[in-house]
């Protein structure tokens, strides 16, 4: 067993939004090696630049005890491995362990005795002990918690946040044994300036990281349901959540399309569990129903205003402005504005989409959609500004309403701009 963490050599497994800025912090501390196996990922990081913009080029390369490699038997000189690939759901919403259970095999082939296996993907209470370790034993032919130990520590990166970094957001961690989650603990608290919060047991730990995003979801199902109740109301929903505001315990939260790598995700992985043990979560899903939803009910209100102002809808040109899941950050996974655009073509209507953040690459591999550069003037019939990226509020009024027709809808999903400039609000 390891029992000084001077002696650790890290091994991050998965270099995406989460992995690379982990690998970071612990080069500047430990020998660290960072492996992907998207080859093209690992040369561009040797070549010292990050596409999700996460790393700058200067950081990753004055990280001096980081090596990349797309090779598995290069892993065989670490003793502590952090597994942060995927966690996505199906087609049918269900999750889909794949990714997590090829990376614990592939483990089994360079896990040596007394190695910790760490585990930051978002799972299920239970999936870690479950599904990953007995992966791990069968490919290898060791004995958990005898030959090797695993430890639970999820990770809570927020794409684009530039101030909530991994090294001050307090972290929760958790071993297989008591022993080996002082180690786990400790390791972490090494690179943490925020800290850590020590979980009873890895079950513990994992509950807590699904409920953080589930939490979040029912919470913004209900600010959308009000939004929909509000716009029946013609009342505005912005000017009621402000007025509530002030308040000094009413939550923040605002309407809009869930989408991403872990709010829209995560409530499915506890849905899923519970279901197996005979629980049918009323609340949860009920949430998730409502906030899958919204891409169909903006359409369907967008259609309603184009119809009001005798705006012809089969054919009409719509800009959308905005594609990633969030402002300023070129992260696509599980964007709802793909909903929106579903949508709209199936109203048969011609959609163009702009988005300065976005790779036109990712998009049509992702996708299948293609980015316009250059949006035409006076080129549209409707426009929805769906993602509030800096170069958007940058452009103005003006500048935004130059783009439609002498008759145009345009439609403010996040409340970039005045209320009395914009046709519809969300």
């Amino acid at each position: 067993m390891l029992n000084n963490i001077s002696d650790v050599k890290v091994a991050i497994i998965g270099l995406g939004y989460v992995g690379l800025p982990l690998a970071v912090e612990f080069g500047k501390k430990y020998e660290t090696l960072g492996f992907d196996i998207n080859q093209i990922r690992i040369e561009e990081l040797k070549n010292g630049t990050d596409n999700t913009l996460e790393v700058s080029d200067e950081e990753l390369s004055a990280t001096k005890n980081l090596s990349f490699s797309c090779t598995v038997d290069e892993l065989k000189s670490a003793n502590v491995y952090i597994v942060t690939v995927p966690t996505p759901i199906d087609e049918h919403k269900q999750p889909d362990l794949t990714p997590l259970v090829k990376a614990s095999e592939m483990l089994g082939r360079v896990v040596n005795n007394g190695d910790i296996i760490i585990y930051e993907s978002t799972v299920y209470p239970g999936a870690t002990e479950e599904t990953c370790i007995p992966a791990v034993e069968k490919v290898s032919g060791l004995v958990f918690n005898q030959d090797f130990y695993a430890g639970y520590s999820p990770e809570r990166i927020n794409p684009g946040d530039k101030e909530h970094r991994v090294t001050n957001i307090l972290k929760v961690t958790s071993g297989s044994t008591p022993e080996i989650a002082t180690i786990v603990d400790d390791l972490y608290r090494s690179i943490i300036i925020a800290g850590t919060h020590k979980a009873s047991s890895i079950k513990v730990a994992e509950a807590a990281k699904v409920i953080e995003n589930t939490q979040r979801d029912v919470n913004i199902a209900l600010i959308n349901e009000l939004s929909i109740i509000f716009n029946k109301l013609n009342i505005d929903t912005l000017e009621v959540l402000e007025a509530a505001g002030t308040k000094w315990n009413f939550l923040p939260f605002r309407p809009g399309l869930v989408g991403g790598h872990c709010i829209g995700v995560d409530p499915y992985y506890l849905t899923h569990k519970a279901q197996s043990v005979g629980y049918h979560p009323e609340m949860i899903l009920a949430g998730r129903r409502l906030n899958d939803g919204m891409g169909a009910y903006v359409v369907s209100q967008l259609v309603k205003n184009m119809l009001h102002k005798r705006i012809q809808v089969e054919g009409a040109n719509v800009l959308v402005m905005g594609l990633t899941f969030k402002e300023n950050c070129p992260d696509l996974r599980n964007t709802k504005i793909v909903d929106v655009v579903s949508e709209l073509k199936e109203y048969n209507m011609n959609v163009d989409i702009t988005d300065p953040w976005c790779s036109s690459e990712q998009a049509e591999h992702e996708y299948g959609l293609s980015l316009t550069k250059a949006p035409k003037l006076n080129g549209y019939d409707a426009i929805i500004l769906a993602v509030s990226h800096n170069e958007f509020k940058a452009l103005g009024i003006d500048k935004i309403r130059a783009l439609g027709k002498t008759d145009h809808v345009l439609y403010d999903l996040k409340y970039i701009l005045p209320k009395a400039s914009v046709d519809m609000r969300l």
